[in-house]
C-alpha cells in the first residue's frame, strides 16, 4: 500500500516536470497540442482495435470457445485507452505500449506471472458476499 501511495504522489510530479521541460524546448503551445494529439490518436486507435477485438470475441463465442485471451486483450485496450486520455506524455507512452500487440503480450505475460505467484503464495484472496 505504501508503494502505491508513493506512486500516486511521485507520478504526477514526474509527468508535470516532463511537460515543463518539453515546454521549455518546443514551447507551451506545441506541448499542449502534442498532449491533445496523442490523446486523439490514442482514442482513434483504441476504437479501431476495440471493434476488431469485439468481432474476434464474437467469432470465438460463436465457435463455442471461451475468449479468455481476447478478454484479457480487451482489458489491456481499456487500460491503454484510459492512459491515453489522461494528460501527460508518460501515460501516453504507457497507453501506446498497451496498444502494440508485441508489448501488450509482454505485459500480459508479466501479469500472468505476477498473478500466478500471488495465487501460489496464497496472497490472492477472493471474498464472496451474498
Amino acid at each position: 500500500m505504501f508503494t502505491i501511495l508513493i506512486l500516486i504522489i511521485l507520478f504526477p510530479i514526474l509527468e508535470l516536470w516532463l511537460l515543463i521541460e518539453i515546454g521549455k524546448v518546443i514551447g507551451s503551445g506545441p506541448t499542449i497540442l502534442l498532449v491533445i494529439g496523442t490523446g486523439l490518436l490514442g482514442a482513434f486507435l483504441v476504437r479501431l482495435q476495440g471493434f476488431h477485438l469485439l468481432s474476434e470475441i464474437r467469432r470465438e463465442l460463436a465457435g463455442g470457445l471461451i475468449p479468455g485471451e481476447k478478454l484479457f486483450d480487451g482489458l489491456c485496450l481499456l487500460a491503454g485507452g484510459l492512459l491515453l486520455v489522461t494528460p501527460g506524455l508518460i501515460t501516453d507512452l504507457s497507453g501506446f505500449l498497451l496498444l502494440i500487440p508485441y508489448t501488450r503480450n509482454l505485459f500480459k505475460r508479466a501479469a500472468r506471472r505476477y498473478l500466478r505467484k500471488r495465487f501460489e503464495r496464497g496472497d490472492f484472496l477472493v471474498r464472496w458476499r451474498w
